[in-house]
């Protein structure tokens, strides 16, 4: 429910209140007051989420001088009967489409602010991976200002704005590069020669990470749309889920390039990309799906041509990169190709009848050497009983069998494994 404040030429207020009163407005009531210029009936409306666009069209038709002061928050309009209050208070609806935008627009800060966040966020970011502290990644997607314009990306690709779009663009691009310019001084500044731990994982790529662009570009567009008490979830959440996203890419981008490691920069800028285009996609097309359209009230600059060309343009990104990352293994789809090879040496350990398993690690190291992609198995291993094999023999055999299965299986790497086989305790 949606409060509204409606300023008529004196004498107008009865057809503010019929209009009102047609959108199933209710707690009407009619004021005459002095306005600035002139005699005003001041109208008080309370109406329904779902009729705020139909009540504004229609007194946009009837006042087209309209002025009117719409509460971004919630209200509890109760009336009689006593008894239907919890039927009239559980009776929510997403935002109108119009509070949808203007909310969104209302997001967008002054540059000042928005940069100096940009650049506080990259500090952190910066502390983050170079001391390989996971809780300062989540301080600064806490921290870094790209939700507001990813959102009104959307907003504007839904809408169909291309002045919003452009300006939308033009911020995401300047908070993006002050973060990686700020991580990229701080590397060069206090000396940074080689890539953390951090960086090396963070910059890994799963078979699946489209879909966390996708995820997060619906669960802020959702923030948008719902009603302020119909969900748990907060803003402060989705905004993070963005943020991570696109602030730890951002920092690697930034750091790899500082110390010239340039794989890890391509990586980087995949993920970047790969964000951008995912946020957009799925943002704007629910965007669409709850009511935005090119046109609304009080909203006349859309045009059909750039909601098309923009979810277009978004779409072959997307696939584009997609058609990228599977024709370029193992580089763009580490994480999971590390997760199927720790999968093929469990196996082989225990087909094998000379020991269990204990534990297996296996992952892409940050080597540098070329012409190699370097997978490394550290595989733990404990003797079957009533094997009469030295312990060099069974790290010897098992240490051929991985490798042999890894190699005949395609994964298009180097691996080197370390094999350690445990003793458990003699009994006296």
């Amino acid at each position: 429910m949606r409060q509204l404040f409606v300023q008529a030429p004196q004498g107008c207020g009865k057809t503010v209140l019929e209009i009102a009163k047609a959108c199933d407005g209710t707690n009407l009531a009619q004021i005459e007051a002095t306005g600035v210029e002139q005699p005003i009936d001041l109208v008080l409306i309370h109406v329904s989420n779902g009729k705020v666009e139909e009540l504004l069209d229609k007194l946009q038709v009837a006042l087209p001088d309209l002025s009117f002061t719409l509460l971004p928050t919630g209200v509890m309009a109760l009336h009689p009967p006593a008894n239907a209050a919890a039927e009239q208070v559980t009776n929510v609806e997403e935002r109108s489409p119009i509070e949808i935008f203007l909310s969104g627009l209302q997001s967008t800060g002054s540059w000042k602010g928005f940069l100096s966040y940009a650049a506080i966020a990259g500090i952190v970011v910066w502390i983050g991976l170079y001391t390989s502290t996971s809780y300062l990644l989540v301080a600064a997607m806490l921290l870094a200002p790209f939700a507001g314009p990813a959102m009104n990306t959307a907003l504007a690709t839904a809408r169909g704005d291309r002045q919003l779009l452009w300006r939308s663009l033009i911020r995401y691009f300047a908070a993006l590069s002050v973060t990686i310019t700020t991580t990229a001084l701080l590397s060069w500044l206090l000396g940074q020669q080689t890539p953390t731990n951090l960086m090396i994982d963070s910059s890994q790529i799963s078979t699946v990470s489209v879909l966390i662009p996708l995820a997060a570009g619906a669960a802020g567009a959702l923030t948008l749309i719902q009603s302020d008490r119909s969900s748990l979830v907060s803003g402060a959440a989705t905004g993070m889920l963005i943020a991570a996203s696109l602030a730890p890419p951002a920092g690697i981008v930034g750091m790899a390039g500082a110390i010239g490691r340039w794989d890890l920069v391509t990586n980087g800028l995949f993920l970047l990309l790969l964000q951008l285009g995912g946020i957009n996609l799925s943002a704007a097309l629910l965007f669409r799906l709850f009511g935005l359209t090119t046109q609304g009230s009080r909203y006349q600059r859309g045009k059909r041509g750039v909601f098309s060309l923009s979810v277009g343009v978004s779409a072959i990104v997307l696939v584009g990169l997609m058609l990228w990352q599977f024709s370029d293994a193992p580089n763009l789809q580490r994480s999971s190709r590390a997760q199927r090879a720790n999968a093929e040496v469990q196996q082989v350990v225990q087909q094998s009848n000379l020991a269990k398993l204990v534990e297996s690690n296996v992952r892409f190291t940050g080597a540098d050497i070329s012409g190699q992609e370097t997978l490394l198995c550290v595989v733990y291993v404990q003797r079957q009983p009533n094997i009469t094999r030295s312990v060099e023999q069974i790290r010897a055999d098992l240490t051929q069998s991985i490798q042999t299965r890894l190699l005949q299986q395609g994964f298009n790497v180097t691996p080197l494994v370390e094999v350690t086989v445990l003793e458990t305790p003699a009994l006296n």
